[in-house]
């Protein structure tokens, strides 16, 4: 490190640091009243830290809707505590001490990155930075060509600098930074050209084509499994995930050790499960219309409500249009005050409309979104409970069954193995089992236990996320009504206050 750095004193991002910082990039006039009042720092979309002798990145989690961040020319060793900035889209590290890329997974939105001038010798820890358009990462000790192939995966990237590090002397460095990443629209502050594009391409062919058909597998592998995830939410949200095929049934064996050694057929369980997935799918879909149709009378009812709210407001314009007018240009003081009343008047009137109209139409919507459970398929759900009862019941048959004739199987083989009648040998550990009959029940025994809890949970957990959601679409519901009717009185609030200010503002003709 040297004797530079070894001098400097470091700085604490403090709550002080930080409120100087935006009243010294807000305009003066803003700037001074920030001063005095504070800003809240939730509502800070750009922040600047340049040039303040930062070792270490903290106290920035209340900056939520920060978009924007400049923590460039510092002393920072290591990016840290930036998770919670996930609106972030342009984020400036450069010429500090960074050693290792890390702590940006969650910056998702980062479309913007510039990590110029550091201590960095792997391109890497950046995968879910997918709307990457400009990354700068010149004058670090970046030293070999294939660290480039690491941002294939940045479909979006165009803007790309490099300028500076020890793997640009190679003299192959342009043309296979262009082939690896043929998106590319900048390179070191250089546009790229179709000729050199294409040289590159003819040259680095042979190694591109393995790579893309890798690419393609692993893509068409990610957009696999993301089906399947796309698929399994959609069982969750039906409340029947893991219940078309044979997941609950194997279950019920995965922890069972005792059973495993023993032979079962799991056909009728799983054709049962089946019946009740199916089940469930056709139920979630009765349920999402009725919730559609629900929101939707919600809105239908807020649409006239608010074209009427519209209306009353453009009377009341065109009436007064002539009025304020009349005020401004009144041939005496009396006159003015005359009118100015009427205004004033006609003001009071149009608030109480507006208000009485949106105490109508909460008044309206509340008895709608507290009458949701009268939908037959969001609260009595009695129907769709009895039938998962019925049916995981049949499960339990089952598996009581399937207990009774393994029970008689295991003690039938018992005595063949006692007395050598056996036809064929068997394995160990079911040999183990074959001591006496206490031991064989006991492991069958043990075996049904373990069973019959794995068939309860599963059935409490329908049940559960049943209730749930049934809660959620009520509480789910009110909340917004709640939201929606005080974002709305203050409107209406706001908009009387700017015409009552309009009139007060007014000047009399004697003035």
């Amino acid at each position: 490190m040297s004797e530079l750095y070894n001098n400097i004193e470091p700085n604490v991002v403090d709550d002080e640091m930080l409120q100087k910082a935006i009243e010294e990039q807000c305009p003066e006039d803003i700037g001074k009243l920030a001063k005095r009042t504070g800003i809240n720092f939730k509502d800070v979309t750009e922040l600047e830290l340049s040039f303040r002798n930062i070792l270490q990145i903290d106290n920035l989690w209340q900056f939520e809707k920060l978009t924007k961040l400049q923590l460039n020319n510092n002393i920072i060793e290591k990016i840290e505590a930036l998770e919670s900035l996930v609106h972030l889209v342009w984020l400036d590290l450069s010429f500090n001490n960074i050693e290792v890329i890390e702590g940006l997974d969650t910056l998702v939105k980062l479309q913007d990155l510039t990590l110029f001038n550091n201590r960095i010798s792997k391109i890497e820890r950046m995968d879910t930075l997918q709307e990457l358009q400009i990354f700068s990462i010149g004058k670090n000790n970046l030293t070999t060509l294939k660290d480039v192939i690491y941002l294939r995966r940045f479909k979006k990237l165009r803007t790309l600098n490099l300028r500076g590090n020890p793997l640009c002397d190679d003299e192959q460095y342009t043309l296979f930074v262009v082939a690896h990443l043929p998106d590319l629209v900048y390179l070191d502050y250089k546009r790229v050209s179709d000729t050199t594009r294409e040289i590159a391409v003819l040259k680095y062919q042979d190694l591109i084509e393995p790579l893309e058909r890798e690419e393609a597998q692993a893509l068409a592998q990610l957009e696999q499994e993301q089906a399947k995830q796309k698929e399994l939410e959609y069982h969750k949200a039906a409340f029947v995930e893991y219940l078309n095929g044979s997941f609950l049934f194997d279950s019920m064996y995965a922890e069972d050790t005792e059973a495993a050694k023993l032979a079962y057929l799991p056909g009728e369980f799983v054709s049962v499960c089946e019946n009740l997935f199916n089940y469930g799918l056709k139920e979630h879909e009765k349920r999402e219309a009725e919730v559609s149709d629900f929101y939707e009378s919600l809105h239908e009812a807020l649409t006239a409500n608010q074209q009427e709210g519209r209306k009353l407001i453009l009377d009341f314009e065109n009436r007064n249009k002539r009025r304020l007018y009349e005020i401004r240009n009144a041939s005496s003081y009396d006159i003015a005050e005359s009118k100015r009343a009427e205004y004033k008047e006609d003001i009071l009137q149009l608030s109480d409309a507006l208000m009485t109209l949106e105490m109508l139409i909460a008044d309206q919507l509340e008895v709608r979104v507290k009458h949701v459970p009268v939908r037959p398929h969001i609260q009595n759900m009695g129907a769709f409970s009895l039938t998962i009862f019925s049916t995981i019941t049949q499960c339990r048959d089952l598996e009581n069954r399937h207990h009774e004739e393994l029970i008689d199987i295991s003690i039938t083989t018992l005595e063949k193995s006692v007395k050598n009648e056996l036809d064929e040998d068997l394995p160990a550990d079911v040999q183990m089992l074959l001591v006496d009959k206490t031991t064989i029940v006991n492991a069958v025994n043990a075996s049904h236990g373990i069973h019959l809890l794995k068939i309860d949970k599963r059935e409490s957990d329908i049940l559960s996320n049943t209730y749930r959601w049934q809660s959620s679409v009520t509480e789910k519901a009110a909340q917004n009504e709640i939201n929606r009717n005080r974002e709305r009185v203050r409107e209406i609030i706001q908009y009387i206050d700017n015409l009552q200010e309009e009139l007060d503002n007014l000047r009399d003709p004697e003035d």
